[in-house]
């Protein structure tokens, strides 16, 4: 186990300030070439707040409420942040080969078993790994898969960065148990800005879950990400993310994965908490015969947002990539979700889909989905679809006819919705666990 050696007493102002990045660098013990990285985001970030956002992508996102001057970063452990061990949906659900834990952007503990470490598997927080490890991480943090230039958010992340897990699988490793990264929010108007890296080499496999939470549901909070998921050749990944934030948490992130020749990604998001959560996720297949199946589940309740800008990149010939969001609103709740598949020239033989669901339970709900293809090869297959519409009413009277009260007619009749989705998830715990944040979001157990 590991504890943060990245760690002062020394108070940053609030907000992303001239004043707040130059105490937030006196804080930090990173290589010469972080740093430098750090001070060419900022000055990019900086330019970019006098930039309007893509309005393609941002046009139905509404951040005027959104204010980073009330926000702090956090430069130390807390008491707190160290004190109560945190329940999360994924609690006893599995066996991890290993864990990561932070809170408000600070490394609370990591772990691995000592049969990964001997075969060369990483596995443990990135500030440390970039001092330990830096020419390995180099050639990839935010090189190849998020670019910090693209706009003002992935230019705050790659200034502001705090926290996040490095996985990296060497050659030929498989990595049979799944391994387990969490990230929490513990105090009022904290700021998160982890990065997670995974990089798998040739003919490597290896499963990550990963959950953000909030140990308060009444605490302010910012989430600023970043994830870059590397596989080289034939390598095999499952990545799933459930973020489960407070309804008070501003949730925004850039999200990359890239596959080489015969490698397969299979990409799970699970969309419940914050007040307002944007995604912007690529998938970028470069290499011949590589595959991505990219699943999304959403269930918006209250006045959350949840709105996903999703990009499926073919740039080699025979590659296939698979898109299926299922999202569920219900009171004031509103998604998002724009998607789009490009396949350039090379990539002839593409199989490309996607597909976006929504099921709203209340006339006071709304979902925009907007599909999209860009094609510049001629010998492709690529199909789009979207769909959204009220819960049948007839459907729920038949089951309360059978016995049932209002709250199983409507979880069956989500679970059923979900269910395309779940079949596709082949890890249990995951299954299991998303179906135990439905019945959450339906009102048992509140």
């Amino acid at each position: 186990m590991s504890t943060p050696s990245v760690n002062t007493s020394a108070e940053i102002p609030a907000g992303f300030g001239e004043a707040a990045f130059e105490a937030f660098l006196a804080t930090r013990d990173e290589p010469a070439w972080v740093t430098e990285s750090r001070r060419q985001a900022f000055q990019r970030y900086r330019e970019l707040l006098e930039t309007e956002l893509d309005p393609e992508e941002w046009r139905r996102v509404d951040l005027r409420a959104l204010r980073p001057d009330r926000f702090q970063l956090c430069t130390r452990q807390t008491e707190q942040s160290v004190a109560p061990e945190t329940e999360t949906l994924l609690t006893g659900q599995a066996d991890f080969a290993g864990h990561v834990k932070h809170t408000d952007g600070q490394l609370i503990s990591s772990e691995m078993s000592e049969e990964l470490a001997a075969k060369g598997v990483i596995f443990g927080d990135l500030a440390t790994v970039v001092r330990e490890h830096g020419e390995l991480i180099q050639p990839y943090f935010m090189t190849r898969a998020v670019d910090s230039q693209r706009d003002r958010f992935s230019a705050w992340h790659a200034a502001f960065w705090t926290g996040g897990t490095v996985l990296y699988v060497p050659r030929n490793v498989v990595v049979d148990a799944p391994l387990h990264s969490l990230i929490t929010l513990q105090a009022d108007k904290a700021a998160d800005l982890s990065h997670t890296l995974v990089i798998l080499e040739e003919g490597a496999s290896a499963t990550l879950l990963e959950e953000t939470t909030s140990v308060s549901d009444d605490l302010l909070g910012l989430h600023v990400g970043a994830v870059e998921l590397l596989l080289a050749k034939e390598a095999r990944l499952r990545y799933v993310q459930l973020q489960n934030w407070n309804h008070k948490v501003w949730h925004v992130a850039h999200q990359a994965g890239r596959v080489e020749n015969n490698g397969f990604l299979q990409w799970t998001v699970g969309g419940i908490g914050a007040k307002l959560a944007h995604i912007h996720q690529d998938v970028v297949l470069d290499g011949r015969g590589s595959e991505a199946e990219v699943n999304g589940v959403t269930f918006s309740t209250d006045n959350q947002i949840h709105s996903f800008y999703t990009q499926q990149s073919h740039n080699a010939a025979e590659t296939r990539s698979d898109l299926l969001y299922k999202q569920v609103l219900r009171d004031q709740a509103r998604s998002i979700w724009r998607g789009m598949i490009r396949v350039e020239k090379e990539g002839q033989q593409t199989n490309g889909y996607q597909r976006n669901d929504s099921l709203m339970l209340s006339p006071t709900c709304r979902a925009d989905a907007i599909p999209g293809l860009e094609i510049e090869a001629d010998d492709v297959r690529c199909t789009h679809g979207a769909t959204a519409g009220r819960v049948d009413e007839e459907q729920i009277f038949y089951c309360m006819s059978r016995g049932m009260s209002e709250y199983e007619a409507m979880h069956m009749i989500v679970e059923g919705f979900f269910q395309t989705v779940f079949d596709r998830i082949p890890v249990e715990a995951v299954r299991e666990t998303l179906n135990q944040a439905i019945i959450k979001k339906l009102g048992f157990g509140r």
